[in-house]
């Protein structure tokens, strides 16, 4: 019997021309939807035939409700190895497997580099005027040779981002719960004393933290109005580690001279949300792992999961425990 297989949320309609799907010809059928389903009934009843469902991080949560909605589910495949969205128990107690893919740390880091580097130098302000007819020159940018980057996190991805500040011949700052001097060090940083401490004296804040419930709301109004006027955020993260009422103030009242954004709360973002339209946000679409190379390693794995998954060999498995 072929089984079915829906590949969500592929809006590039890239999922099949980037990985070769071949090895399943015969055994399973796959199909690929283009846009979010926000209405979960409508989800359920589009994925109420299939055995298989592959997921692109986050993007669409797989809770116990949507769970129970398909019976005939035996194996999602998310991308990445870590999903939040997922609730694993459910999954197991329901006897679906659940498998993730690799990916690279890379990608996030550039695009965390494309924000700062827009809103250092108003690059969309610019963009926009010379196009549209605008001032030729109507804003100044901001030097980052000699400027302090602040990062909250300095795991795989924020030590990255240090290399990189410091070849740009910044300062480089960093603070977590747990971050010692001498990992900051490695890294190129020096550990600031506390957090309010790195707000403080940083001219960049860039965010680099997995959510938990520690980090969720971790910057909040006390957090942003440390930081200086003329400083700039930049969250490729998660997007509740910073409270949003709180950031929409600090942009509307210019506690802050504006924001880098990739990641929202409710995604896709929507159409009337002030985040699309505040002068001094520079906003792009959760693309931080979006890239040819890790979407290539996404569905190439997806397609090896599925395969493993067949002979009855399950390979990178993901389980609550």
């Amino acid at each position: 019997m072929t089984l079915r297989c829906a590949v969500l949320d592929d809006y590039q309609g890239a999922a099949l021309t980037l990985a070769d799907w071949s090895p399943l010809a015969g055994k399973v059928e796959v199909r690929t939807l283009r846009e979010y389903i926000a209405d979960r009934d409508r989800l359920a009843a589009e994925l109420a035939d299939c055995e298989i469902v592959v997921i692109m991080r986050e993007r669409t949560p797989f809770d116990a409700d949507l769970l129970r909605r398909l019976p005939r589910l035996r194996l999602l495949v998310t991308t990445g190895m870590r999903n939040a969205s997922v609730d694993l128990a459910a999954a197991a107690a329901q006897g679906v497997t659940v498998c993730g893919t690799a990916s690279s740390a890379t990608p996030p880091v550039e695009l965390t580099w494309a924000l700062l580097l827009g809103l250092a130098r108003h690059v969309s302000t610019e963009n926009r005027a010379l196009r549209e007819g605008g001032p030729w020159q109507s804003t100044v940018g901001q030097d980052l040779a000699g400027r302090t980057l602040g990062l909250l996190g300095l795991g795989k991805i924020g030590t990255r981002v240090a290399r990189v500040a410091t070849a740009f011949g910044m300062e480089v700052l960093a603070w977590s719960e747990n971050l010692t001097a001498e990992r900051a060090a490695e890294a190129g940083a020096r550990l600031a004393a506390s957090k309010q401490d790195l707000l403080s004296r940083s001219d960049f804040v860039s965010v680099h933290l997995v959510l938990s419930d520690r980090t969720r709301g971790l910057l909040g109004e006390p957090e942003l109005r440390a930081m200086r006027p003329d400083a700039y955020l930049v969250n490729t993260s998660r997007a509740a580690i910073v409270d949003r009422p709180a950031l929409l103030r600090a942009l509307r009242e210019n506690w802050i001279a504006g924001a880098g954004l990739d990641v929202f709360e409710t995604e896709p973002l929507p159409a009337d949300d002030p985040f699309r339209s505040l002068p001094n946000v520079l906003a792009t679409p959760h693309l931080g792992y979006v890239s040819q190379g890790n979407y290539r390693t996404f569905y190439t794995e997806a397609v090896e999961d599925i395969t493993a998954f067949l002979a009855g060999t399950p390979v990178r498995q993901l389980t609550s425990g």
